[in-house]
């Protein structure tokens, strides 16, 4: 008889949830809504998606549904867009109504304050307009440096000398690029206390892009606040170790002085805003960029000269040819300079390809549409999450002549000048392009050309080939991988 009683109630529980699930799927039966798999009740298309090789699963839905298509992860509308087309009109076209980014409560946990979120549902005079001028500065400040001066880093760590003490010992050798080029001596001397937090910097990029998920306070005996604060308890100690950082940059700055580096720049702009509440240069976004800056930059940039070393050793022949162009143009003796890049183009189109070859962030970041858009001739709407397949654009078969190989005159004429195809997007593009690209390719050029000016590179003897296929955990790094550095 109890049994019995239960079921009118189960019936109407499953009917309430498919009227739920119903109410969050409905704007799929917009006119001109992207096509896509049929989701399921309350998973969406979850099980349609390899997490474990999503770029791959994402080329096969594009050769069903298109460039544009559609996907329900739970309740979260996602729309994918894929090729240049696709992609430059979402992020340029409609680029400030694609600038905003979903909501992640991952942000308020980390102790991120309210003039430092991103734009949410359309709020104006959000952080992602006003930190505009932020990125501006970063280019300006980057643009102002002159022959052979150095790079000057976020918090003062001066970049352009490369650190080859641990390459030096022992010689010939077997070492591991991920390992060596992780930090320098002097990070390390420095920074100990920011080893644990830096080790777990991969598995929380997920976390942070990835669409945000809920939880209930009370009753399953962990409420999801909680839980993020012991998953994210190294990602705390990182920004509490950071704002150390800068609060003793800030006591030994001199504003009489012309800035050192990005802090000091940033700095001096909010002297000049005091007073105005609405300037996107206060402390809250200082802490952002130089996060930024600091955990994304290492990371991506030590991953790409990862790869960078790999296809070395790979191709001896396009180390031998980069190498006698950093000879003829630099010299074995003084160090590389920014100014050295202009009459190196080999050497350039060589890093540009190993970017994109590398593909280390072949999905990008994910966008939200602020208001209504139209893609491709597909109607977009307000709320949705956008996932830009970087991958499908960086090894389009239309544009690169051989774009599943390391080809390095992707980037050369006839006539062996540089040039830059358009759909060269590493960084993505638009409004929310990344922050760091130009301070990326300056550390790039630096640090590539000053190791293969110093060493040259080999697969050790006695070892197989590594393989040139990447892991994908939101980066794609190389297959753990060593090799030997003899110097030159």
């Amino acid at each position: 008889m109890g049994l019995e009683a239960l079921v009118p109630l189960a019936v109407i529980v499953a009917i309430f949830l498919l009227l739920v699930d119903l109410m969050h799927r409905r704007q799929r039966w917009a006119a001109r809504y992207p096509p896509g798999p049929l989701p399921l009740p309350g998973l969406g298309n979850l099980l349609h998606v390899d997490f474990q090789n999503t770029p791959y699963c994402f080329d096969q839905l594009r050769r069903r549904f298109g460039d544009v298509f559609s996907l329900q992860l739970a309740w979260t509308p996602v729309v994918v867009l894929n090729g240049l087309a696709a992609v430059r009109e979402a992020l340029v076209t409609h680029g400030e109504d694609t600038a905003d980014r979903p909501p992640v409560p991952i942000t308020q946990i980390l102790g991120f304050g309210p003039r430092s979120q991103g734009k949410q549902r359309g709020v104006p005079g959000a952080l992602w307009a006003r930190v505009a001028r932020a990125e501006a500065l970063l280019r300006v400040h980057l643009a102002q440096l002159g022959p052979g001066q150095e790079v000057a880093g976020a918090v003062g760590d001066r970049g352009g000398r490369l650190p080859l003490c641990r390459l030096r010992q022992p010689l010939r050798t077997p070492l591991s690029p991920q390992r060596s080029l992780g930090q320098s001596r002097e990070q390390r001397d420095r920074l100990p206390h920011l080893r644990a937090p830096l080790r777990v910097r991969r598995p929380s990029l997920p976390q942070a892009a990835g669409p945000s998920s809920g939880g209930t306070e009370g009753g399953v005996g962990l409420s999801a606040r909680a839980l993020a604060g012991k998953v994210l308890r190294f990602q705390k100690a990182f920004l509490t170790q950071l704002d150390e950082l800068l609060t003793e940059h800030r006591m030994t700055w001199d504003p009489a002085q012309p800035p050192r580096d990005l802090t000091e720049a940033f700095l001096a702009e909010m002297e000049k805003a005091k007073g105005n509440p609405e300037s996107s240069f206060n402390d809250e976004n200082l802490r952002i960029v130089v996060a930024d800056l600091f955990s994304a930059g290492m990371v991506t940039t030590s991953t790409t000269l990862a790869w960078g070393l790999l296809l070395m050793i790979l191709h001896p022949d396009v180390q031998r040819r980069v190498q006698q162009e950093i000879d003829d143009v630099i010299g074995q003796v003084r160090r590389p300079e920014m100014g050295d890049q202009a009459h190196m183009p080999y050497t350039t189109a060589v890093i540009h390809e190993v970017q994109r070859f590398g593909d280390i962030v072949p999905l990008g970041v994910t966008h939200m549409t602020s208001r209504d858009i139209e893609v491709q001739g597909f109607r977009i709407p307000k709320g949705t999450t956008l996932i830009t397949n970087l991958s499908s654009v960086l090894k389009d078969e239309a544009v690169w002549e051989k774009p599943f190989r390391f080809h390095p005159e992707h980037f050369l004429d006839a006539q062996g000048h540089f040039v830059k195809p358009e759909a060269f997007l590493p960084f993505s593009a638009g409004r929310r392009a990344c922050l760091g690209e130009p301070l990326a390719r300056m550390e790039l050029f630096l640090f590539f050309t000053s190791l293969l000016q110093h060493f040259s590179f080999s697969v050790p003897t006695g070892q197989p080939r590594p393989s040139h296929h990447g892991v994908f955990a939101f980066l794609v790094s190389p297959s753990p991988y060593e090799l030997c550095a003899v110097p030159r």
